[in-house]
């Protein structure tokens, strides 16, 4: 055999066996076809086949992104907003998503437009700015549903903004606005309450505080009255005073009355028996003078 012959065999053989081995990622499947019809599903690897009769499409099973290009929704209430939303999905089963659906991105976002304009459409403003997680959820599930013919499981659906008209947002800043004045004026009006509540009470507290002082203070000078006045009588009766000593006291006293300025003295109505030992007193002065 000539060796040109031989090098033109050795070159067809070596580009038929290169074409033959096929190496699967690890993060890939591949599905063999036979004169174009499935034969069989090859995990990753090394793969033999046999072209031309043979081909292998190779099918990524990562997790992957779609972002959904913002688009114009209208709500329940007749409002429309701006919504950008991110898809997260994984194909589960390879052979449909290359035989059952054409183009899987295309038709996964034309899905996701569609959803999101029913699901938002059922919300009014309010609810749709503040139920991201809840619109989240209910198109994943719709979307997952749609995609299970497909082979393609959707794990997550993220809203990544929502934005109402320029006059509508004007409008919900001013209500926040006066929302926080109003919430700080009550703040500041119940701490103006309280202030006046404290006040009050120390004022109270205070009040009471002095009038048992002052109550306490009347007890003590009216108990060591009452002590001194017991003392004194106790004294005048174990001392046994006479009537002449009595009408001495007595007159000293009239003598420190007299002193004063009062215009009118009132004297005690029991005053016989010491009236008379004055009289003694007296006719004792005149007795000493005739003499």
């Amino acid at each position: 055999m000539p060796a040109g012959l031989i090098l033109v065999v050795v070159v067809f053989l070596f580009i038929y066996v290169s074409r033959s081995l096929r190496v699967i990622q690890q993060y890939e499947k591949g599905l063999v076809e036979t004169l174009g019809q499935y034969t069989k599903t090859v995990e990753p690897g090394l793969t033999i086949i046999f072209p031309p009769f043979q081909n292998v499409r190779k099918v990524d099973m990562r997790e992957q992104v779609m972002d959904v290009a913002p688009q114009d929704v209208i709500t329940k209430d007749n409002v429309m907003v701006t919504v950008d939303a991110v898809i997260y999905f994984q194909i589960t089963d390879p052979g449909k998503v290359v035989y059952n659906v054409a183009n899987f991105s295309m038709a996964a976002l034309k899905l996701a437009q569609t959803n999101l304009r029913n699901v938002i459409g059922d919300m009014e403003l309010d609810s749709t700015l503040t139920s991201r997680e809840k619109i989240n959820v209910q198109l994943r599930l719709v979307m997952d549903e749609a995609t299970d013919k497909w082979g393609v499981k959707v794990t997550r659906v993220e809203i990544q903004k929502i934005d109402p008209p320029r006059d509508i947002t004007d409008a919900m800043s001013k209500q926040m606005k006066a929302e926080r004045e109003k919430r700080a004026n009550i703040l500041e009006a119940e701490g103006f309450r309280q202030a006046a509540i404290l006040k009050a009470e120390g004022a109270k507290q205070s009040a009471i505080l002095e009038a048992e002082g002052k109550s306490e203070a009347i007890r003590r000078v009216a108990d060591a009255e009452k002590y001194q006045i017991e003392i004194v009588y106790t004294a005048i009766h174990c001392g046994k005073p006479t009537n002449d000593l009595l009408a001495i006291k007595y007159m000293e006293t009239l003598e420190k009355i007299a002193n004063g300025q009062a215009t009118k003295i009132f004297l005690p109505l029991e005053t016989t028996g010491v009236t008379a030992s004055i009289g003694g007193i007296a006719e004792l002065f005149k007795d000493k003078k005739g003499s």
